[in-house]
């Protein structure tokens, strides 16, 4: 008789403390903001509040080494510098309008396996900007606007991820690949890419990591490093490096003519332009989506006349790197690079 009682107590007891706990999470819960509710996470970003960007350089980089090693070369950088703006933020933003309405099937794309993950990314991006730059970009309970363009977007995502991508690519200069995980390795499920260097972005859906860079000279001596790299990188960490190759012109989009593949036919040691030539740099930043973990390759892409380089004094040292691309461990980057093109009339002018 007693163990029934104690039983019952213990019964009721559990009972009422089910009931209490329910309706106290449930009210606590209901005042929490709509994001925090769906799991949202945004990391902690710094806001520029005095930013003008009118009056902001572009970053300058000078990655110059004697002899060409193929490195993942990535370095820590803060969730804050996710998106890098300055003075030519208009007229870059002008320009992929453009290139987008004429492109289209080379410049946006998506898998249905990537549609997710886009829309987490523009939901991720808008808020990122709103808090960075509050100058440029404000956010209210229906539309986010961008004071420079003038342009307005709802806050929630299309479900048509090419037109949330083409959203973001009008509002940002950075251009985008997202990835998933498989059981294969990473694979690319979408982009947004208006300054390819070289290759048709629409080549790349699909594919996976490895297969993205088959052209790659010595690709293989990195593959496996990056594919763990990938697969270990947090929520709330991102990391970036920075490349650089020649161009002989300033186009920001180019599908064919910046790399020589194996097979190719070109004509050797060109006469170049050294009024149109540039040093092309990126920018790639790795960053990975809260929810869907999917992987955001962004790159910012810089141009820098070749006279630009010469009269800091540099022009030796970038030739003595052009140089480099036939040594170390990848002496393909030489053809690959274009180096059989440009690579005598450019070192010439460097050392003149």
């Amino acid at each position: 008789m007693a163990t029934s009682l104690v039983l019952i107590a213990l019964l009721t007891s559990s009972i009422i403390f089910l009931w209490i706990w329910n309706r106290y999470t449930k009210k606590e819960f209901s005042k929490l903001p709509p994001e925090k509710e769906v799991g949202f996470y945004q990391p902690s970003v710094q806001p520029l509040n005095e930013f003008d960007w009118q009056t902001v350089e572009p970053q300058k980089f000078r990655p110059f080494k004697p002899i060409y090693h193929i490195t993942m070369a990535l370095r820590s950088t803060s969730p804050s510098d996710l998106i890098v703006i300055d003075r030519n933020y208009l007229s870059r933003i002008q320009d992929r309008r453009v290139t987008m309405a004429k492109h289209q099937n080379h410049t946006i794309g998506c898998l249905p396996s990537g549609i997710e993950g886009v829309k987490e990314a523009y939901s991720y991006l808008l808020e990122y900007l709103s808090v960075r730059y509050p100058t440029l970009f404000e956010r209210d309970e229906k539309c986010f606007r961008n004071r420079v363009t003038g342009v307005s977007l709802p806050l929630l995502p299309s479900e048509d991820p090419i037109i949330a991508l083409r959203s973001l690519g009008e509002t940002v200069e950075d251009d985008m690949f997202f990835l998933n995980e498989t059981p294969d390795g990473h694979q690319c499920v979408g982009f947004v890419c208006c300054c390819p260097s070289g290759f048709d972005p629409a080549s790349k859906i699909g594919k996976l990591l490895k297969d993205i860079h088959d052209p790659v000279p010595s690709y293989e001596k990195i593959g496996l490093s990056m594919e763990r790299f990938f697969s270990r990188l947090e929520v709330g960490k991102s990391v970036c490096r920075v490349n650089w190759s020649i161009t002989t012109n300033s186009e920001l989009f180019n599908v064919s003519s910046n790399h020589v593949k194996e097979g190719d036919q070109v004509e050797e040691d060109i006469d170049v332009d050294i009024e149109e030539a540039r040093v092309r740099m990126e920018l790639q930043t790795l960053t990975r989506m809260p929810k869907t973990r999917a992987i955001m390759f962004s790159f910012k892409t810089y141009l820098y006349p070749l006279k630009e380089i010469k009269a800091e004094g540099l022009g030796p040292d970038l030739a003595d790197a052009i140089d480099g691309l036939k040594t170390g461990n990848a002496p393909g980057m030489w053809t690959y690079k274009g180096g059989v093109r440009w690579g005598k009339s450019v070192s010439e002018y460097l050392r003149s």
